[in-house]
């Protein structure tokens, strides 16, 4: 990795965790971070799937160490950047990135919770427990960054970034 991509990843660990503390909702039992997905969105279009899940794993250790995130933010985070970004790379479409942030948080993500839940964080929940919070969150997030991927795309810094 070249180290203007590494300063890119970085920034885009601060605004997801920053975009954490101030831009969340209610949504069912849990709250709704949808910063976090956007940038999984954004992150898979510019720079891929690894980046997009190390950006992911980086953000949520962040928001754990700091007591703004739970454990749960890695399954969620990781599991929709990967999607994201290997529908980007298949597809070459800014919407199939947002499609795999929703299927792989909001679905895959939210299943793999519950035993991982259960493992570190000692819940007993079923497996539709965290599913209506992971969807309301990664799709208001997918949405978002989708529309953000777009405009980048289309804009010559877009495809400077891509060439990272």
């Amino acid at each position: 990795m070249n180290t203007r991509k590494l300063v890119l990843m970085t920034a885009f660990i601060g605004i997801a965790v920053a975009g954490s503390v101030f831009i969340s909702f209610p949504a069912g039992i849990a709250r709704a971070y949808p910063i976090q997905h956007a940038v999984n969105v954004i992150a898979a279009v510019l720079l891929g799937p690894l980046p997009a899940v190390m950006i992911a794993f980086l953000t949520g250790l962040i928001r754990v160490l700091t007591g703004t995130g739970s454990l749960l933010a890695f399954p969620g985070g990781m599991i929709g950047a990967a999607l994201a970004g290997l529908l980007y790379q298949k597809s070459g479409k800014a919407w199939m990135a947002a499609i795999g942030e929703m299927i792989g948080t909001g679905v895959i993500a939210s299943l793999l919770a519950v035993p991982y839940a259960a493992l570190l964080m000692g819940t007993s929940v079923t497996a539709l427990f965290f599913m209506p919070p992971f969807l309301v969150s990664s799709i208001s997030g997918a949405l978002l960054g989708v529309l953000v991927a777009v405009r980048l795309e289309r804009m010559p810094i877009g495809h400077k970034i891509q060439s990272y």
